[in-house]
């Protein structure tokens, strides 16, 4: 690995806007922001189609992108999320990349880090501990225990925990109560969507923590506790910087999940990607359906930032599982599964087109792939006028996405300018509605229960031009995982509504999608092992 400052240095970052974390990472300083501006800061946003339980490798496409880019001379950073705990040792591994295009050190980067994970959580259960503490001293806010809604974080699957009892005992006041995932909580999408540390106060202190006996809304604000809690996330303000394996420079900060969060990593780390780059790589959680369109509708609408080129990472496997081939099998040659599953392809660059983007399939390829059904998948692509690249960027690197990098400087030629799912100003139903049938392609949204009268609260309460996250399984377009390919004739169903008004979005759940996932039977956990001389392996898939 390159000494870290070199890496900095190539972005044109000064001594004093970084500080050492260690030999290999350091933070940076937002007085980076007050240099003067040497990147044209092109945004390439990368996603993909609905994947399989293992993912499609969209990460290891980003950073094979940045790699190429770089290679072709290009001033090029990476901007990505942060792993999360639950799913290194949950279904899927860590997720720094694979093979020869990967960040380091993927060891740090997939446990502890720079400790932002952990900064967050505890912040946002310091929130929750002064909640459950007013509550125990009569409520000075008037909060009612009975409607207090936050809850608890914890960065790690665990089922158990969804819905708990606290104040048992004799301490305290017993409610019923929950723990999310910390990929999941507000104080992480505030985190990643705070212009500075002003805002990131501010932010802290709208979050809504339940109401009183009369309706109204107790903030973190009337609490008191924004202040403290930005003490505890100061230092997780400010954006990481690593490298890539061919020495690149990776901003990798925040970490919230794109089927139950908004999915992207920090405004900051991408604006300060696009002030010292010419070339800007990010990614979007899972399929288009839910990273993409959280990140044009949520994150681009809040900084003010636009993709200049789009890419959709497809992979064999995952359109012949889309064709009705197992999982197991999807790696089998299957001409008739993969011309069936490559409807769910041509749904995502329906979406991308609609909103303005011109889309570059990225075709992960598999040493294993047949190489006829890759060309059947080119030439699919070329009948409609998009432009497909394989990348071989596991086995080979910035030199296996070489023509994935032209392809997508290409695209990038073609001006484009915002184009959002729906308007600020229309109503909370209708902007559900709009991802539903516009994104989804289903044909109307079914609201369970109260939930129409909870989105009419929350416009009474000042909050309906806020935009809609929606949370829903990655495995379909649909809600219901089972449902793959391109559905047809469905509707969604939005069986509860979360404000989030720190982060400015008004979350929907949909299906059985939940906020804290559980471990599968055979947890990845397992197979990690730390080595005599202390190194860790097993944190990513065929490690």
């Amino acid at each position: 690995m390159r000494p870290i400052a070199d890496v900095a240095a190539e972005l044109g970052l000064h001594s004093d806007d970084c500080i050492p974390y260690g030999r290999d990472k350091a933070k940076i300083a937002l007085t980076a922001f007050d240099r003067p501006r040497r990147g044209q800061g092109k945004l390439v946003l990368v996603s993909a189609v609905n994947p399989t339980p293992g993912g499609e490798g969209k990460t290891t496409m980003s950073i094979a992108l940045a790699m190429g880019l770089r290679q072709r001379g290009r001033s090029v950073s990476l901007a990505l999320r942060e792993p999360s705990l639950g799913p290194v040792f949950g279904m899927k591994g860590g997720a720094t990349g694979g093979g020869e295009a990967r960040i380091e050190p993927a060891e740090s980067i997939n446990l502890h880090f720079t400790g932002d994970m952990h900064a967050i959580t505890a912040a946002h259960n310091l929130l929750a501990a002064l909640v459950d503490n007013d509550l125990q001293w009569g409520s000075r806010v008037g909060l009612d225990a009975k409607r207090a809604s936050w809850g608890r974080v914890l960065d790690m699957n665990d089922r158990a925990l969804r819905k708990v009892i606290v104040g048992l005992g004799g301490e305290g006041v017993p409610r019923e109560t929950r723990f999310d995932i910390t990929a999941a909580s507000e104080v992480m999408a505030v985190l990643c969507l705070a212009r500075d540390l002003d805002d990131l106060t501010t932010r802290l202190g709208r979050i809504v923590i339940g109401r009183r006996a009369d309706g109204s809304l107790v903030t973190a604000g009337e609490l008191g506790a924004a202040p403290a809690m930005t003490a505890l996330l100061r230092d997780a303000l400010l954006p990481n910087l690593v490298q890539t394996a061919e020495g690149g420079p990776a901003i990798v900060h925040g970490g919230p999940f794109a089927n139950i969060a908004h999915g992207c990593s920090s405004v900051l780390g991408t604006r300060l990607a696009m002030h010292h780059a010419d070339w800007v790589v990010t990614e979007a959680g899972f399929g288009f359906d839910l990273g993409a369109e959280k990140f044009l509708d949520i994150k681009c609408r809040s900084a003010g930032i636009w993709p200049s080129a789009a890419v959709i990472v497809a992979t064999l496997r995952a359109l012949k599982m889309h064709g009705g081939a197992p999982v197991a099998s999807a790696g089998a040659p299957d001409a008739a599964a993969l011309a069936r599953g490559v409807e769910n392809l041509e749904k995502h660059l329906e979406t991308a087109r609609t909103l303005g983007l011109s889309p570059v399939v990225a075709v992960n390829v598999f040493g294993n792939d047949p190489t006829d059904e890759l060309a059947w998948l080119e030439a699919w692509c070329a009948e409609r006028g998009v432009r497909a690249a394989r990348c071989s960027g596991f086995a080979a690197g910035g030199a296996g996405a070489l023509s994935l990098a032209d392809a997508v400087m290409e695209a990038a030629e073609k001006p484009t300018s915002p184009r959002f799912v729906y308007a600020d100003d229309a109503p909370l139903a209708e902007k559900v509605r709009r991802i539903a049938q516009t994104v989804y392609g289903a044909t109307d949204v079914d609201f369970a229960g109260s939930v129409l009268k909870q989105l009419d609260r929350f416009t009474r309460d000042g909050f309906g031009h806020l935009p809609v996250c929606m949370a829903k399984t990655q495995y379909s377009l649909s809600d219901d995982a089972k449902r793959l390919g391109r559905p047809k004739d469905f509707r969604v169903t939005v069986r509860e509504v979360r404000l989030s008004a720190g982060a400015g979005f008004v979350v929907a759940l949909l299906g059985e999608m939940l906020t804290m996932p559980g471990l599968p039977k055979e947890p990845a956990a397992f197979r990690v092992q730390v080595h005599p001389n202390g190194r860790v392996t097993g944190l990513m898939q065929g490690d």
